[in-house]
């Protein structure tokens, strides 16, 4: 019996890609069945699909017209299966769900534990979760080119309202790393209660500037170029991709990344520093035009904007996973260094374990003031940004569209005007009607003026506000683990009275707390400091070109 599989979404096949034009509703016939696969205890806790998947998130199929190619896995449903196949596959998840039971139990240590992980489960029905967790190396080199999965797709909401499909946000359940799958919500009381000395080589020293608590800067600021954009492929051919070339100033060797290692590096420094410094997503991934030049070089752009960000930083500058996505010498090394990032244990909260404030501890209530401040002003300056995004958006759309044509109807009606006094005969209107016929044409190429206007100064400001809008999004979480801990810290004299803690474990729990606001402070200076740069350069850089527009409009109308 075949596999048939029932298409959920329009899906547009990349020329010359192998891939397979589908529309919803549309009946295939899943081709290259497979056999049972190895069991793990990551297929105990999720069942193998019944298809055959060529890598990557794609599986092959054949339509009714005897067409065959390549279609994501996450596009499709599957209405039926080989019956020794599902027997056989049923039985071996029988067996291995008793398996997976005792496996977690015995690695928790306790019963409970466990239960109120599946009261979690049942109570949200079908969680969302997102790739974070390591995986083998060979399965890491399968997955997407264009994000974290080609297996999930979320949508995101655009200017309009509307929705649109994107590949690569939501990761199917086969491919969740465990360990991700089992955490918790960042806990700061972790972080609180813990008595530690930074180690030398992770120690993140936080001075007191002129402006405040500041982080250590080099002496010279680390700066990369990505560029070189080229085609490459995978699977005999059958998967392509595009790998940029990317080269740091601290070596000036080049070093090939695709786009699945940024997102890589993304997710790791997200882990690592995510609860005290935001780390804004990378460019918008895309399931149809990937290949198309246009999309290489905004990608590209994009991509640059988000290194130099965090070039900029000292912290994300100077980490050893940041270095490794830099200066990796082969495959050994970077394979090497990815496992080892994905081991580290000084991620989540416990990153401010090697932060080593010199500076006067902070009471707790000016810790509180200073987090409301910073509070205030990010929130603020978020919908500020979003407002100018959405008029900068809507004005893009007038310049191309409505504004465009509004000035081609003006320049022909004059030339149509003009070609009606051409016929009437009389003598002596020559210039006049070759007046009306050149002021049409001129309104025509100030049409196009306006049209050619927005890429030359909005797509700067948009660009540099969108960055904003992404950093100011992390915001947020970070935010909310420092009010958390400030709770916890207020709860201290209740815990002490109650002999749940020591004194000195309140103490702890104070100094602690001081050192998550001098963090804070320092990345709030660096970020003001940014801001004041990139909003410097950035209206220059518009208002010179306006300027030049409104020239070149009147050079057109003399």
């Amino acid at each position: 019996m075949a596999v048939k599989a029932q298409v959920l979404y329009d899906f547009t096949a990349e020329p010359g890609n192998n891939e397979l034009s589908v529309r919803e509703g549309e009946t295939l016939t899943v081709v290259n069945q497979c056999h049972l696969p190895t069991f793990t205890l990551r297929s105990a806790i999720y069942p193998p699909l019944h298809y055959a998947n060529v890598g990557g998130g794609w599986v092959e199929a054949q339509n009714s017209r005897g067409q065959t190619g390549l279609v994501p896995e996450d596009y499709i449903q599957i209405s039926s299966a080989p019956a020794a196949y599902a027997a056989s596959s049923a039985g071996a998840f029988n067996n291995a769900t008793s398996y997976s039971t005792s496996a977690t139990q015995g690695v928790n240590g306790s019963d409970t534990w466990a239960a109120g992980q599946r009261e979690h489960w049942d109570s949200t029905q079908q969680p969302t979760l997102a790739y974070q967790g390591s995986i083998d190396d060979d399965e890491w080199d399968d997955e997407s080119d264009d994000g974290k999965s080609t297996s999930g797709y979320s949508w995101s909401q655009s200017e309009e309202g509307g929705g649109t499909m994107q590949r690569g946000a939501a990761h199917h359940a086969m491919k969740i790393s465990l360990n991700k799958v089992f955490s918790k919500t960042p806990n700061p009381e972790v972080y609180l209660l813990s008595k530690h000395t930074p180690k030398e080589n992770d120690r993140l020293p936080i001075y007191m500037g002129e402006v405040g608590a500041v982080w250590l800067y080099p002496q010279t600021q680390l700066d990369c170029v990505v560029a070189d954009p080229k085609k490459g492929s995978k699977m005999y051919g059958l998967k392509s991709y595009i790998e940029y070339q990317i080269t740091p100033n601290s070596t000036n060797r080049p070093v090939n990344h695709r786009y699945k290692h940024f997102d890589w590096l993304y997710e790791r420094l997200l882990e690592k520093f995510g609860c005290a410094l935001p780390i804004p997503c990378l460019p918008d991934k895309q399931v149809t035009g990937r290949f198309e030049d246009e999309f290489i070089k905004m990608r590209m752009e994009r991509l640059q904007g988000w290194m130099s960000r965090m070039c900029r930083h000292p912290v994300v500058a100077n980490s050893e996973v940041f270095q490794l996505f830099l200066t990796y010498t082969d495959e050994k090394d970077w394979k090497f260094g990815k496992r080892k990032a994905e081991k580290d244990e000084t991620g989540g909260v416990m990153i401010f374990s090697t932060m080593d404030p010199e500076i006067q501890e902070l009471d707790p209530t000016e810790v509180e003031q200073k987090c409301e401040t910073i509070s205030r002003f990010t929130k603020s300056m978020d919908d500020r940004v979003k407002e100018l995004l959405s008029v900068g958006h809507l004005h893009w759309k007038r310049c191309t569209g409505p504004l465009h044509k509004e000035y081609q109807r003006i320049g022909k009606a004059f030339q149509n005007l003009s070609s009606v006094f051409n016929t009437s005969g009389y003598q002596g209107e020559a210039t006049l009607t070759e007046a009306l016929t050149e002021t049409g044409k001129t309104y025509e190429e100030i049409a196009e003026i306006f049209a050619a206007q927005p890429k030359k100064d909005l797509h700067f400001l948009i660009e540099t506000n969108s960055e904003y809008k992404g950093l100011l999004g992390c915001f947020p979480d970070m935010i909310g683990v420092h009010k958390a801990a400030i709770e916890k810290v207020k709860e201290a004299d209740r815990l002490v009275a109650m002999n749940k803690i020591g004194p000195q474990d309140k103490h702890t729990m104070s100094k602690n707390l001081s050192t998550m606001s001098y963090a804070l402070q320092a990345e709030m200076n660096h970020f003001h400091s940014n801001r004041i740069y990139d909003y410097n350069r950035v209206m220059q850089l518009y208002l010179q070109e306006q300027v030049q527009f409104y020239e070149t409009v009147s050079n057109h109308a003399l």
